[in-house]
């Protein structure tokens, strides 16, 4: 499978050409399939990785979208679960401190439209919970850094 790897990173790439963008200059400079995109005012990550003890791929799209506001957790998780209700083919997720929009699956059997369908999905429900989020909840945060393991280890 890792040999096949190329092949998915060609979908990936013929993705964010088809959003009017240059792959190349979303490609991460450290790792092989991993690439970076703005999307308005969020980051989307894409990585595509071989976990060597399951004998498989993945294909993951996460947006990083704000920290948790630490004065009204309960209220927040809660308003993520009725979000996530809501959300087609993505969901919530936490990461430290962090709640991400993510999606992730095996690469087996990956087309170009479902690669592009799950790219949109996060980018365009991360701008619209972000606004609807920091409105209610107020800062953003610092920022995650995606050398911070958001890829599981192999």
């Amino acid at each position: 499978m890792k040999n096949n790897l190329k092949y998915y990173y060609g979908i990936v790439e013929n993705c964010i050409h088809r959003l009017g963008v240059d792959p190349v200059n979303c490609r991460s400079k450290d790792t092989e399939g991993h690439w970076d995109l703005k999307r308005g005012d969020i980051t989307v990550w894409i990585d595509v990785w071989h976990i060597d003890r399951e004998k498989r791929a993945y294909i993951q799209v996460v947006a990083p979208i704000m920290e948790v506001p630490i004065y009204r957790i309960p209220e927040f998780y809660e308003d993520l679960l009725r979000i996530n209700d809501q959300l087609f083919g993505v969901a919530f997720t936490l990461y430290h401190s962090w709640t991400c929009l993510k999606v992730i699956r095996e690469v087996e059997g990956l087309d170009d439209e479902e690669a592009y369908n799950m790219i949109t999905r996060v980018g365009n429900y991360g701008i619209e919970y972000l606004r609807k989020l920091l409105k209610k909840y107020g800062n953003r945060g610092q920022g995650l850094d995606k050398q911070e393991g958001l890829t599981p280890l192999n």
